[in-house]
């Protein structure tokens, strides 16, 4: 190898030159095509290929959460069912306008039959929430701790969907074993979307 014919070399007459020095250009040459093809097209490539290689980890994940709602779809399903099944079981108990006179008056014969003695029995008007109407209805009766259980567990047994909040229990005085009881009951009616009116 003899630098003074790398210096004195023509690139106008290349095929001239030694065939050292053919290979060393032609070398110099492939690796400069090489570099700029992977400059110019393979790092774009492979750009995109971590690209979407995180688009395929992201993609199975999605698929990974997929397949288990899929697979747990029959259950979902049977689950809704239920839920619609019970819903419309609880409608059922709730009373419609014309059955909220009747139910008044089972409440009213329910504190009577446990023995209770009604100071109080006031409906007051309805309250209208998003789906459903509740009726309070202000009770004070007296009776003793035994009777105004009787009366609260046989509220729990009405067909009819009715709570007892507010409860307030007092002795009527030191030597009785009556109490006065103060309580709201309130049953619910379902409002249908054509306008409230009843079932």
């Amino acid at each position: 190898m003899d630098l003074d014919e790398l210096r004195n070399l023509d690139f106008n007459n290349i095929g001239t030159a030694p065939v050292w020095v053919k290979t060393l250009v032609i070398a110099v040459l492939m690796i400069a095509i090489l570099g700029a093809g992977y400059y110019f097209d393979t790092s774009n490539q492979r750009t995109d290929l971590q690209r979407l290689q995180q688009q395929e980890k992201s993609l199975r994940s999605q698929l990974s959460i997929k397949a288990r709602r899929a697979a747990n779809l029959q259950v979902y399903e049977k689950q809704l069912q239920e839920m619609r099944t019970s819903f419309g079981k609880m409608l059922e108990q709730l009373p419609n306008q014309t059955e909220i006179p009747g139910l008044l008056v089972d409440i009213s014969q329910t504190a009577l039959s446990s023995g209770l003695a009604i100071d109080l029995f006031r409906p007051e008007s309805e309250k209208k929430q998003s789906f459903y109407a509740i009726k309070p209805i202000q009770i004070q009766a007296r009776g003793t701790y035994p009777e105004i259980a009787r009366f609260v567990s046989q509220i729990a047994a009405l067909p009819r969907i009715v709570t007892l909040g507010n409860i307030s229990l007092k002795p009527v005085n030191a030597k009785s074993d009556q109490l006065t009881m103060s309580v709201t009951a309130r049953t619910y009616r379902y409002l249908p979307e054509n306008g409230g009116r009843g079932r």
